[in-house]
């Protein structure tokens, strides 16, 4: 028997896509951005992508609560601990 035929090969290719932005800064807004680096121990690209991160992420937030708050307008029930507790068997 032919053992060749018995091996199966995995290949994996990894492609890695980076995008590249250009983005213009006053000189004020550059150097506060660089000194906030530098005192963070970090590069501007880690400073400006976590700076935009963080923004998309809060105004997600703010999306959620706002529709929670609708849902609650709209069916003002509430629940305690104590509720929820005994609805899942905990107490």
């Amino acid at each position: 028997m032919n053992r060749s035929k018995n091996i199966i090969y995995l290949y994996v290719i990894v492609i890695q896509i980076c995008m590249v932005y250009s983005i213009r800064f006053s000189s004020e807004e550059q150097m506060l951005i660089e000194q906030y680096a530098v005192i963070h121990g970090s590069t501007i690209s880690d400073v400006i992508r976590k700076a935009t991160m963080e923004m998309i992420e809060d105004e997600l937030d703010i999306e959620i609560c706002r529709m929670a708050l609708k849902n609650y307008e709209k069916n003002p029930k509430t629940y305690s601990h104590d509720d929820i507790k005994k609805e899942l068997g905990l107490l």
